[in-house]
């Protein structure tokens, strides 16, 4: 018993080492990062006057906050075309207090502890924002360099709907307080965009992780308040599912969206319930597209945190996810059979969080997947420039039959 003993506390030590090198190796690499960014050219300046040409600038937002309260900004890009793509940032989620004491480091990350959301803007989330995927400036695959961007950053944890000031103890045992002001945000980056690109003639109104559920949610006030003399749009919500039973009441007490907003909300599928009351209005005179990997390895690890508060994820957890998207797709598509959808089965090739492992990748179209053949033989860059043109359809629908994923990812 003593051996036993002694041997299980070395095992605790080890870990608790192993766990501090990691936490303090990723706090390092990202601080590195940020450092490299800030310090040099690559950092995105701060927009005087008129925007130049296929230049990434950041628009500071003075009424506009981040989840810790710092500042808040936007990014943006002028082209020669009137195309406008109004694009929602992810960056996670907080539905609880437990969840909001716990933001995103670099630290958090590689060690594996519990991180949801990401509170602030800073050097290091530049890279999550632009110059990858649809965002790239030098790229001559990229079609959508012709086409002027507003980048609206999230650093709220709320899904960008959120009206609160939510108070929670930290880790450390301090009393803290989120803002969940990414409707706030939203709201003060549409004038901005109003006022650079009053009157596109084509718009694409996109997001990716948690920007994918603020699409169908924030889309109807973009053409009806800011947009409403553009009859050419489209919506694309890039991996946008995570099944939840208390989105109504964490959308309604703690984030304290709009009245609208937490109606809509019925089932635990979110997203489809804010299509679903998008569709209601304004039915095919817009275009609708969704984009989703089989087994996402990320959206499958919140899933299994908000249904058995264990934020890992396994293969049965990504089969259950599996089947929640073949469930998805199918009410898209009862929806209007018009829609888009690209399914994609890229492998996750994550090696640095501990406990998302396995699985699929989560979003591609600001990820180098977005030029890479699917699959179904069909790049998400061409499924994409094709529906934006009024060419609908659908990609690898074949990957959600049953037969092919008889295998564990």
């Amino acid at each position: 018993m003593k051996k036993t003993s002694q041997k299980s506390r070395s095992n605790k030590f080890n870990l608790s080492q192993g766990l501090a090198f990691a936490y303090r190796a990723g706090d390092f690499v990202e601080n590195s990062i940020g450092k490299t960014i800030a310090d040099t050219a690559l950092a995105a300046p701060v927009l005087e006057g008129e925007p130049q040409m296929r230049t990434w600038y950041r628009v500071l937002i003075p009424a506009g906050v981040s989840g810790d309260g710092s500042e808040y900004y936007i990014y943006i890009k002028k082209a020669a075309s009137d195309h406008l793509c109004l694009f929602f940032s992810g960056g996670g989620v907080a539905w609880n207090e437990y969840t909001a004491a716990r933001p995103v480091t670099g630290g958090k990350v590689v060690a594996g502890m519990p991180n949801y959301y990401w509170n602030n803007l800073r050097p290091f989330t530049q890279i999550m924002n632009i110059h990858t995927g649809i965002t790239e400036t030098a790229n001559p695959l990229n079609p959508f360099n012709d086409w002027n961007f507003v980048i609206i950053t999230y650093a709220t944890g709320d899904f960008h709907v959120g009206n609160n000031n939510f108070p929670y103890e930290a880790e450390d045992g301090s009393e803290q307080v989120v803002h969940f002001h990414g409707y706030r945000n939203f709201q003060e980056a549409m004038k901005i965009s109003a006022k650079l690109f009053p009157d596109p003639d084509k718009l694409l109104i996109a997001g990716d992780s948690a920007g994918a559920f603020a699409v169908p949610a924030l889309s109807g006030e973009i053409m009806e308040q800011t947009y409403s003399g553009c009859l050419d749009v489209t919506l694309f919500s890039d991996s946008g599912q995570l099944c939840y039973s208390h989105w109504k009441r964490t959308a309604r007490d703690i984030w304290k969206a709009k009245e609208d907003i937490w109606k809509s909300i019925r089932t635990p599928n979110i997203t489809m319930d804010w299509y679903h009351s998008l569709y209601e209005k304004y039915g095919d005179r817009i275009r609708y597209l969704y984009a989703s990997s089989t087994h996402d390895y990320l959206l499958s690890a919140y899933y299994n945190d908000v249904t058995y508060r264990k934020y890992h994820t396994d293969a049965d957890v990504q089969e259950a996810f599996f089947h929640q998207l073949q469930e998805m797709v199918n009410d898209f598509k009862a929806m209007t059979p018009k829609c888009g959808v690209f399914i994609n089965d890229w492998k996750n090739m994550m090696v640095m969080k501990t406990g998302l492992h396995g699985g699929t990748v989560h979003t591609a179209v600001r990820q180098l997947n977005f030029y890479l053949k699917a699959r179904s033989g069909v790049t998400m860059v061409q499924w994409l420039f094709d529906a934006v043109n009024g060419k609908v359809y659908d990609a690898g629908m074949d990957l959600l039959e049953e037969n092919d994923h008889e295998k564990k990812f």
